[in-house]
C-alpha cells in the first residue's frame, strides 16, 4: 500500500447533448490536482490549496462526502488527509464536483490495496454529486472514473457501459458566469410531450450507434435534444450564437455541458477545434463577457494515480 497518492481528476462532459443523465466524457484538460495520505487518527481531514473557498467539513464537501461512503463501506476504522487544488472551476458545467468526489475514493482506494471495484467508486462518488445537486447522478462519474464515453444504463441498479471512442476533438467555452446544477435543474419541464420523447430516444440511439461504428455524420445528426436544451439555454448568453457559427466552421455540433455555462463542441480534426474555439472567443469578446477556453481530446482512462510516498 502507498502512504500518499496523486491524483489527477479529469474535467467531464455530461448529458452529451442528447443523452440527458445517461451520457457523459471524459477530457484531458483540465483537470483536479489531489494529494490523500494516511491520517494516524480515524476521520477525514481536508485542505484547499486554492482560491474557490470550499467547505473543509467532510458533512459539506462533495470529496468529503464520497469518502464517508467508501469509509463506511469499509469498515475498519482509516483517516485520511486529502489536500485539493481545483483547476476546474465550481459551477463551470464540466464536472468541478465529479472530480472532487471520484478522485477523492480513488486514490483512497488505491491507498488501501483496492479492496473496491470501479462500480463501486462510482456508488461512494455519487454521493457527493447528491450533496452537490440533490441527485445521485453519474453521467460526470462514470466517465470520470472509467475514461472515455459512458452510458449509464441504470442508476439503481447502476449498471455502466464504456462505448468505444473514435478520434475526436473537443473544444469547451467557459463564460465567466455560473449556473448552479440545482438551480438548471428547477428548470426543466416535469412532463414532456410522446412525440418529442420518441425524437429523443432516436437520437441517443443514433450517438451510441456512430460512436460504435466511428460514424461521424451519424454523430452529428445525432447531436440534437429537443428536451432540456431548449429550457436551459436561456439561461447561457450567446448560446445559440455560438452553436451556429461553431457548426458552419465545421464541428460536428454539440451543446451544453452538463448544467451549463460551458457549451461544448466536437471536431473531426485539430484545425476545426481551434477555429471554433476562435470564434468562440470572438463571440464573447464582442458582447463584452469574459470566458475561458478549451482546445483537447476525450480522455480515455480517466483518473490518473501516482505513489507520492
Amino acid at each position: 500500500m502507498a502512504n500518499k497518492i496523486i491524483i489527477h481528476s479529469p474535467a467531464t462532459v455530461a448529458n452529451m447533448v442528447c443523452g440527458f443523465d445517461v451520457l457523459g466524457f471524459a477530457v484531458n484538460e483540465p483537470f483536479d490536482i489531489m494529494y490523500i495520505e494516511f491520517k494516524d487518527e480515524p476521520g477525514i481531514t481536508i485542505v484547499n490549496e486554492d482560491d474557490f473557498n470550499l467547505p473543509t467539513d467532510p458533512l459539506q464537501n462533495v470529496a468529503g462526502a464520497a469518502l464517508l461512503a467508501l469509509m463506511e463501506a469499509y469498515e475498519k476504522p482509516v483517516g485520511f488527509k486529502l489536500t485539493i487544488n481545483k483547476q476546474i472551476k465550481p459551477g463551470s458545467g464540466v464536472g468541478s464536483s465529479a472530480a472532487s468526489s471520484a478522485g477523492a475514493v480513488a486514490g483512497a482506494n488505491a491507498i488501501l490495496g483496492n479492496p473496491f471495484s470501479k462500480e463501486d467508486l462510482v456508488r461512494f462518488a455519487m454521493n457527493g454529486e447528491k450533496l452537490a445537486s440533490g441527485v445521485k447522478h453519474a453521467d460526470n462519474i462514470a466517465p470520470c472514473i472509467f475514461g472515455g464515453v459512458t452510458l449509464i444504463r441504470s442508476v439503481f441498479p447502476l449498471d455502466i457501459i464504456k462505448l468505444t471512442v473514435p478520434d475526436l476533438y473537443v473544444t469547451i467555452v467557459h463564460p465567466q458566469i455560473e449556473v448552479r446544477t440545482a438551480d438548471a435543474r428547477s428548470i426543466l419541464k416535469q412532463q414532456i410531450l410522446l412525440k418529442d420523447a420518441i425524437k429523443q430516444w432516436g437520437n441517443i440511439a443514433g450517438l451510441v450507434a456512430g460512436l460504435e461504428q466511428g460514424n461521424y455524420e451519424l454523430i452529428g445528426r445525432s447531436l440534437e435534444d429537443v428536451l432540456i436544451e431548449p429550457t436551459r439555454s436561456i439561461l447561457i448568453p450567446a448560446f445559440d450564437q455560438v452553436k451556429k457559427i461553431s457548426k458552419d466552421l465545421g464541428a460536428l455540433g454539440g451543446g451544453i455541458s452538463g448544467s451549463g455555462p460551458s457549451i461544448f463542441m466536437l471536431s473531426t480534426n485539430e484545425f476545426t477545434a481551434k477555429s471554433v474555439e476562435i470564434a468562440m472567443r470572438q463571440i464573447y469578446d464582442s458582447i463584452g463577457l469574459s470566458c475561458h477556453t478549451y482546445v483537447t481530446t476525450i480522455n480515455t482512462n480517466g483518473i490518473q494515480l501516482m505513489d507520492a510516498s
